[in-house]
């Protein structure tokens, strides 16, 4: 025999546990189909265990023998049940105040035997106070033996017919099948869940690129292109889905009108330096220095006294100091993109930033003029 745990146990509610698996069951699932109502194990890997004191400290032994002990007439109170341990096993104090871990083998089967003493007095006290003397104690023992029903081998204390009589009006516990069912049922309904929940974040996605696409879904080749053809929606989302039907040619036509049209309106075009590159694009030829380095293209226009020093309103409203020269510069870099449509997108882009608030609806008013497919 081996001493596994003695002195004093901490208790609350009348309460105190042995626990292997991470389960923290209602009381009438530990005592479910049971005939005792001291010591629940109807769980598998958890005892519960009942004591007469309400709340304080109740004397507790555990031990661990080789085979059953024998019977100790001494005590008043005496139930056994079987337990299989499922991971590291420990007495617990209720609501976690303490915890004793207890040295038995995982997956071995034992025969528990709980005996009391003191029962009643203890349940009249109801609280014991540090300095009051003990009034119930308690003696937990383990040895291994197969699987048996619980038997209630003792009883003497009101409190402990009581018990009894509550664990034999619990219902039996569900069979393996039932339970099997039971979590079937479960992982079905976690799986309606999750695919309940992929389904509506699916619909909050779609919503959300509706509103970044101004009230309505994109096609395809929109959805490609975003960039500057997404900020283009919210300005004017039937002029971008008109520029989205039309083939490639016309697709340049429209960037290279658009950023002499910019530039016209931020006073560039005439400019000594800038006139060559307008022309490489309508030509559609490599643009000439310095709009083939970045840096000294905008050293240029920054630092070259001749460009003119305009402003307007941004198109949000909230700045109206924008250079104009700046926010049109950038529309002939996005003209000779790669891809027409995300060319054709750029430029308008740029143009309308450097048209400003007032004057962009003005910008794509004279667009659609200038190319009557637009309007459809």
């Amino acid at each position: 025999m081996r001493t596994l745990m003695s002195g004093a146990a901490w208790v609350s509610y009348s309460q105190i546990y042995v626990q292997s698996a991470p389960v923290y069951p209602e009381l009438s699932e530990c005592f479910a189909g049971q005939r005792n109502g001291l010591c629940g194990a109807a769980v598998p890997g958890y005892l519960f265990l009942t004591t007469g004191l309400h709340t304080g400290e109740v004397g507790f032994t555990v031990e661990l023998h080789e085979q059953a002990p024998p019977p100790d007439e001494a005590w008043e109170d005496v139930v056994e049940a079987s337990f299989r341990p499922e991971g590291p096993a420990s007495l617990v104090y209720w609501a976690g105040e303490g915890s004793w871990p207890l040295d038995l083998a995982q997956d071995v089967d034992y025969r528990v035997r709980y005996s009391a003493f003191g029962m009643d007095a203890a349940r009249e006290q109801d609280t014991r106070l540090d300095d009051e003397p003990q009034l119930d104690r308690y003696l937990l023992q383990f040895w291994p033996s197969p699987p048996a029903p619980d038997a209630v081998v003792k009883q003497t204390s009101r409190y402990g017919v009581y018990w009894h009589a509550v664990a034999s009006e619990q219902p039996l516990p569900p069979t393996p099948e039932e339970r099997a069912a039971a979590e079937r049922e479960q992982r079905a309904e976690r799986e309606r869940q999750r695919e309940q929940q992929e389904e509506q974040a699916k619909l909050a996605a779609l919503r959300r690129e509706e509103r970044e696409w101004g009230g309505r879904l994109p096609g395809e080749r929109l959805r490609r292109t975003r960039g500057s053809a997404l900020s283009l929606a919210r300005l004017d989302r039937p002029l971008l889905d008109a520029l989205a039907e039309l083939d490639p040619a016309d697709l340049r036509l429209i960037a290279r009108w658009v950023v002499k049209r910019a530039y016209v309106q931020a006073q560039l075009a005439d400019i000594d330096w800038i006139a060559p590159a307008l022309a490489a694009l309508e030509r559609d030829q490599p643009l000439p220095a310095p709009f083939d380095d970045s840096p000294s293209l905008w050293d240029r226009l920054l630092n070259d006294r001749r460009v003119p020093r305009t402003t307007v309103t941004s198109l949000d409203g909230r700045h109206d100091n924008m250079r104009q020269q700046a926010m049109a510069l950038p529309a002939i870099l996005a003209a000779i993109d790669p891809d027409p449509l995300q060319a054709a997108c750029g430029a308008l882009w740029h143009a309308a930033v450097a048209f400003g608030r007032d004057a962009c609806p003005m910008l794509f008013a004279e667009v659609r003029a200038a190319f009557p497919a637009l309007l459809s």
